[in-house]
């Protein structure tokens, strides 16, 4: 069982940035990425993207949106009411799609004013719609008709690259004795990537000591 880093402060969250030229591509999201760059040439004008959390979904959507001018909604806070406001610029985002955990009639709505007026949309998901339990027949069978691109489990490389622009985004200059030790006690998300380059900054931060192997090894190390 992996360790886990001890007495972690609190720090301010750390945005990073979501344009095209930090995204960074892989095997695993190569495919992903072609179809988003090939906008608005695709094989349907809605597409879903499907990847684990933490995998680059959101970034790819923001590449997207700010290319076909979409606006992001997150699916939890779609209303049936909001809908024609949400496709007022022609493309829309909706994020973070889960069964049950939004409104099927504003999500079947939507579906249908899009497919009316010829508007793009992009839902992301962490599994794909053939396995939800949706209440609303009609919309279980659209969801399942759209294409769909995943994002699959980053490769040691990507992942790499990855952990150096988590760093980076926080004004955080590592080594490569530093990624290497990681990349042998990690697992192999995007999401694990993310919470081990909090924990490990909060806790360089809480020491006033600058983060390298060294410390990363006391981090680590078994109480």
């Amino acid at each position: 069982m992996k360790a886990q880093p001890r007495q972690l402060a609190l720090a301010l969250a750390h945005p990073e940035s979501l344009t095209r030229d930090d995204f960074l591509s892989g095997p695993s999201n190569a495919g992903a990425l072609r179809l988003i760059e090939a906008w608005p040439d695709w094989p349907d004008r809605m597409i879903v993207l499907i990847g684990p959390e933490g995998s680059g979904k959101s970034h790819l959507a923001a590449i997207w949106a700010h290319t076909a001018g979409a606006r992001l909604v997150a699916a939890h806070a779609l209303e049936e009411g909001r809908v024609p406001a949400a496709l007022a610029t022609g493309a829309v985002v909706i994020e973070d799609m889960a069964p049950g955990l939004f409104d099927e009639r504003a999500l079947f709505h939507l579906l249908n004013l899009a497919r009316e007026s010829g508007c793009f949309a992009l839902f992301t998901a962490r599994s794909a719609p053939s396995g939800w339990p949706l209440r609303i027949a009609d919309l279980a069978s659209r969801l399942r008709a759209l294409p769909k691109a995943t994002v699959d489990a980053p490769d040691d490389g990507l992942l790499r690259a990855v952990l150096v622009k988590l760093f980076s985004d926080r004004q955080v200059v590592v080594d490569e004795a530093l990624i290497a030790y990681l990349m042998t006690r990690m697992e192999r998300s995007f999401g694990a990537a993310r919470a081990l380059v909090s924990a490990l900054d909060a806790e360089a931060l809480r020491r006033k000591r600058p983060l390298t192997r060294a410390l990363a090894a006391e981090i680590f190390r078994p109480s």
